[in-house]
């Protein structure tokens, strides 16, 4: 399972490479507005930390945009700032469409604010690279998400869909677990979810007793 890193803090993505090498980074207008920079300045600096890698940084256009051309010319121009850009597009008409159009030009999209496996289905048919359904949001009025994730997978390997599954806007670190264990390709997180994820208390207990075991034994 690959992890990317949801965010468009400069200083966070880079600790995540360093410490972590995630694969990856989703942004939205809203990591871009807590970054504190404007947002061709601050994706330009994303796209500079990846130079020279594979590793995908999505990166969204303007949300008030309802009309399926100009999504496609401003994904298109998006694109052409880094190979490392995928566009991202909301779960609406215009926005399958422009999914299709910008995949005939071999441009590669990133469906978001998924909020159903139909939705999932028609970015997949779209050809859609990648498909970003939502659960954190969903738990957050009371809904089951894993069997929703679990439908997406399922979908995508039974018709032979090329596009990736991004667990998008995951909140703990069992979002993260149930994510891996249905089959999803990728999940996205803060950088929060993911130091909560990769520590335990009692392993912070075994440290400390091995550390006074350590210091009561002679080293040589």
């Amino acid at each position: 399972m690959k992890l990317f890193l949801d965010s468009a803090k400069t200083d966070e993505i880079k600790w995540a490479l360093e410490m972590m090498d995630i694969d990856g980074v989703t942004t939205n207008p809203g990591h871009v507005k807590a970054s504190g920079k404007p947002f061709l300045t601050v994706i330009a600096e994303i796209a500079e930390i990846f130079a020279g890698t594979d590793k995908p940084i999505s990166v969204e256009v303007n949300p008030h945009l309802d009309d399926w051309k100009e999504m496609v010319i401003e994904g298109k121009k998006l694109a052409a700032m880094s190979p490392n850009f995928v566009i991202k597009l909301p779960a609406i008409d215009a926005g399958f469409k422009a999914v299709y159009e910008l995949a005939n030009d071999g441009i590669r999209s990133n469906l978001t604010l998924v909020f159903s496996a139909a939705q999932a289905l028609q970015a997949m048919r779209m050809g859609a690279h990648f498909v970003s359904p939502f659960i954190g949001w969903k738990e957050s009025n009371g809904e089951e998400t894993t069997h929703f994730i679990d439908e997406v997978t399922q979908i995508r390997n039974v018709f032979g869909f090329e596009t990736e599954i991004i667990v998008a806007a995951a909140r703990n670190t069992r979002q993260l677990t149930n994510s891996a264990v249905v089959g999803a390709d990728i999940i996205t997180a803060g950088l929060a979810v993911f130091k909560d994820g990769f520590t335990h208390p009692y392993t912070d207990v075994g440290l400390a007793k091995f550390q006074a075991f350590w210091d009561d034994t002679p080293y040589e």
